[in-house]
């Protein structure tokens, strides 16, 4: 079962790539994925990462959330189920 994780407040010119090396140091990485606008294909500044397993999400968690990325300061927390 994999954990997915919000991450919020990312800078424009992140990609999908970028993301998941952005993760990496903290665990395995299942997926991750910018969200884009439809009409323009433009980030819209978060996306969502799945971690393998909880103590990796754990610890990309405790080690990211808040901290600085490309002069912003990122969010990072679990992932709210879809309404």
């Amino acid at each position: 079962m994999s954990y997915k994780l919000f991450v919020g407040s990312l800078p424009w010119s992140v990609d999908d790539k970028g993301l998941q090396s952005i993760f990496e140091a903290h665990g395995t990485v299942v997926s991750a994925k910018i969200v884009k606008d439809r009409a323009t294909g433009r980030s819209k500044g978060f996306g969502f990462v799945e971690m393998e397993n909880q103590s990796d999400a754990d610890n990309a968690i405790s080690a990211l959330n808040e901290s600085e990325f490309q002069g912003r300061n990122i969010v990072v927390n679990k992932a709210k189920p879809r309404e």
